[in-house]
């Protein structure tokens, strides 16, 4: 489950830098819970050549995430808003902005 939401998070911000039938393919399966025989049923592909595509697009993600580090930033923002030391908040924040 938690690499359903792990996934499913980084899809909602790098959606707009993947191939459209990638995005199509890989939310028939994270956000339908399609499996990948009926994904593949239903495009008139193999079972394995679905299984790829999700697989090179959860790579894709893992790349993004890797480098812009945009999901990580957003977890560290949500802690910090918690807070109640502004110099722990100021700590944080600089290396949010340095990275």
């Amino acid at each position: 489950m938690e690499k359903y939401v792990y996934y499913g998070m980084l899809f909602d911000i790098y959606q707009g830098l993947l191939k459209d039938n990638n995005k199509e393919i890989f939310k028939w399966y994270y956000d339908e819970n399609l499996t990948l025989q009926e994904i593949a049923d239903n495009l008139g592909v193999s079972k394995s050549y679905i299984g790829r595509i999700i697989k090179n697009t959860e790579k894709k993600l893992d790349e993004l995430e890797s480098k812009l580090h945009i999901y990580e930033n957003k977890g560290k923002i949500k802690d910090v808003l918690e807070l109640n030391d502004i110099n722990k908040i100021k700590e944080v924040l600089k290396e949010i902005y340095e990275k």
